[in-house]
């Protein structure tokens, strides 16, 4: 990648899009209920409120045919509709909207969008998976509006660490600059959150450990280390000794991946209500799980109301995350080139694909499908070595829902789908089959 190319791309997209969203009065702005979709609307949110523009916000799971009859019935004919971490694969639905459209989004484009401006890291040559997330790309836009939102660039780091990506060249040009202007921190640890360390490894789904989850085993394994309080006190030689533990534990099956992303720079958000990133991204996850993305966006305005509500809430999903990790684990079955697990009603089971693939068996993807009265939802996870294979679980998915009356998408390493009820074999054996073409079987390799 030619960094300073591609990022004069992406500039150059950005600020047409701060272009357009300037002549508009009011703007309706649409975007995804995750970490990175809660701070993308945050982003645009400060950004348009610093330049006395009127929005309203919406945060939803998806898109999908109710998100755009909202959208029909609540937008002015003369409003600027915005849509924030979402978009890039939906075209044909958005086109829907009779009002003008601007994408900012890092997922992978599908089909001639009908939006006036898209601003999307792939039109620039980038990597939207690994190198710019939603709110990265949505930052752009708001630093093309007012150079003084550059305080906003802790929200685009909250939203790349959401998404697990890299820091090495477009978030990582982000990061540097945010550090030069005092606005993120960096120190050096285990990239959990704050607080009582037994606690923390606890509850804790990243890393996941053979002790997580057990009190017992977790007051054990810090009695040997000789480690107690809480994680912000400990001193350089403490965090050292606990890191190398962490990382002898991980070595045993985890990917090379989950292992640099357990250890390292840890960044501290100076200007946000919630300082270390790992909280943050924690919370705001929770508040898109539990339906509460008010909450969650209040929180990336800095306004502090329900700053313990959301904390509290966070503990206890966390805590049942672990839990249900645990029990997906022992329902895993395995294909030609997948591992995957079909659930009734189980939470998180985007976290059970994701610990699987990085923490148990990093040698093929998983796919979680979980069904629910209304839906049947699916979360797919890879790992970069696999994308570095030929894995592409964007492709998989979208292809194997169409199969079976569904849709899907999103990136090459972490997809999502949406399938009638009684497609779930048939659209597992769909995907095996596609990612078996995907990747090299082991006796290909040489």
């Amino acid at each position: 990648m030619n960094l300073n190319i591609e990022m004069q791309k992406l500039r150059k997209l950005a600020r047409e899009a701060a272009d357009t969203i300037e002549n508009y009065g009011y703007v309706r702005v649409i975007s995804h209920n995750d970490a990175d979709g809660l701070t993308s609307a945050g982003i645009i949110c400060h950004a348009l409120m610093r330049k006395g523009i009127r929005f309203h916000t919406t945060i939803v799971p998806r898109l999908d045919r109710s998100v755009i009859e909202t959208i029909q019935s609540s937008a002015g004919e003369n409003d600027l509709v915005v849509f924030c971490d979402m978009g890039s694969g939906q075209s044909e639905m958005i086109s829907h909207i009779p009002q003008d459209k601007v994408v900012l989004d890092h997922h992978v484009p599908v089909g001639d969008s009908p939006a006036w401006i898209i601003v999307n890291p792939h039109l620039a040559g980038i990597d939207g998976a690994m190198h710019i997330s939603g709110s990265g790309t949505t930052f752009l836009v708001a630093m093309e509006m007012d150079p003084e939102n550059i305080d906003l660039a802790g929200l685009a780091i909250a939203g790349a660490v959401g998404d697990k990506q890299l820091f090495s060249t477009v978030n990582g040009h982000i990061l540097e600059e945010a550090v030069k202007a005092g606005i993120i921190s960096v120190k050096k640890g285990l990239r959990i959150g704050d607080g009582d360390l037994a606690k923390v490894l606890e509850y804790t789904p990243e890393p996941f450990l053979d002790i997580t989850g057990d009190q017992e085993k977790i007051e054990s394994f810090l009695d040997i280390l000789g480690l107690h309080g809480n994680v912000e006190d400990l001193d350089p030689e403490q965090i050292k000794k606990l890191t190398s533990a962490i990382v002898l534990k991980l070595a045993k099956n985890a990917s090379h991946e989950a292992i640099d992303a357990a250890v390292g720079d840890v960044y501290i958000l100076n200007k946000e209500l919630v300082h270390n990133v790992y909280d943050l991204v924690a919370i705001l996850n929770t508040c898109g799980k539990a339906e509460k993305g008010g909450m969650g966006l209040s929180l990336c305005m800095r306004a502090g109301t329900d700053l313990e509500e959301a904390r509290d809430m966070a503990l206890s999903h966390q805590l049942s995350i672990v839990d249900n990790i645990k029990k997906g684990m022992g329902m895993v079955k395995k294909g030609k080139s997948i591992y995957y697990l079909i659930a009734r009603d189980m939470e998180s089971t985007g976290m059970i694909a994701s610990t699987f693939v990085r923490y148990v068996n990093p040698e093929m993807p998983f796919v979680a499908i979980n069904q629910i009265d209304e839906i049947v939802k699916v979360s797919a996870r890879g790992t970069r070595d696999l994308v570095e294979k030929g894995l592409d679980l964007s492709f998989a998915l979208r292809e194997a829902a169409k199969e079976v009356g569904g849709d899907g998408g999103g990136h090459n390493v972490a997809s999502g789908a949406s399938i009638p009820h009684g497609t779930e074999e048939q659209f597992i054996a769909k995907v095996d089959e596609i990612i078996s073409e995907q990747l090299p079987k082991k006796e290909d390799i040489t």
